[in-house]
């Protein structure tokens, strides 16, 4: 071979090897650092405490954190599933248990968020004591916020219910000492349903919407036990749940910063819940 065939030759080879050397050097660098997460769309709020969050994923653990929307609840643990995104935050561990039963168990909880306290509300009465006998309570209908519905009225003192139970039913009642009726609605309309019953079980979301403020609430869901289904939480595939870059973006979350913000976007409706004691 001439020289300037073998100078060529070389040139290709350096050329080559520099190009592959490029394209792994992208891939283990900038798309390793970049997590997907899925979130639900139209909540402003949750928008702005996950930007802080991503700022901070930046700025401590050079994650580049991405957002995909999903308008609907049967979305974001399909596309999980499937791979579409790295992580999801928007359910409770009741809800991924229920997904998980039906879908091959593929899927879990790699950190906690937040919890948003359900509530008893009453235009007749101030306190709970005061509930008269054949009153009727408005609970939802859907079996995960009716069981919680329920377990609120326990804790209240208006019911009993069998002990070691997932979901509670009306069928799960066992002791109602004063006959109270419990009224089966869809949760969007538990509270328009108000003003015509004696007391409502109304979700955060829906109480807000109905312009009803939190502190007028007679009682509220406590943190213990039975509660503790009710914590939303960050969510990954089980296979990937001691990723360290997963483990970062949790980490990201769980700050002071963000549990001021959402003191801030919430007031008492929603608590930060990574730190909380559930007895």
């Amino acid at each position: 071979m001439s020289k300037k065939g073998w100078l060529i030759s070389g040139i290709a080879v350096v050329a080559v090897a520099a190009l592959a050397y490029t394209s792994f050097g992208n891939h283990g660098t900038s798309s390793n650092k970049t997590v997907t997460v899925g979130i639900m769309s139209a909540n402003k709020d949750d928008d702005d405490i996950w930007k802080s969050v991503a700022q901070t994923a930046k700025d401590k653990y050079g994650i580049t954190i991405k957002f995909k929307q999903f308008s609907d609840y049967s979305q974001p643990n399909k596309a999980l599933q499937n791979g579409d995104i790295d992580l999801n935050s928007f359910q409770h561990y009741a809800f991924l248990d229920a997904y998980n039963q039906k879908n091959g168990n593929e899927l879990t909880s790699i950190g906690e968020t937040a919890i948003s306290p359900i509530r008893l509300y009453s235009n007749t009465y101030k306190n709970v004591s005061d509930f008269k006998n054949g009153d009727t309570i408005v609970v939802p209908n859907d079996p995960s916020n009716e069981s919680r519905a329920l377990y609120l009225l326990k804790y209240a003192g208006l019911i009993e219910l069998k002990s070691g139970l997932t979901l509670a039913t009306t069928k799960d009642i066992t002791a109602n000492p004063k006959d109270l009726k419990i009224k089966e609605v869809s949760a969007d309309q538990t509270a328009r349903n108000l003003p015509d019953v004696q007391g409502a079980v109304i979700n955060g979301n829906y109480a807000q919407s109905a312009g009803l403020k939190y502190q007028d609430a007679i009682f509220v869901e406590p943190l213990n036990k039975d509660s503790h289904q009710w914590v939303n939480i960050i969510v990954a595939q089980k296979k990937n749940k001691n990723k360290k870059i997963y483990q970062d973006v949790v980490k990201a979350y769980q700050t002071s910063k963000t549990k001021q913000l959402i003191k801030e976007k919430y007031g008492e409706s929603e608590v930060a819940a990574w730190d909380k004691q559930f007895n």
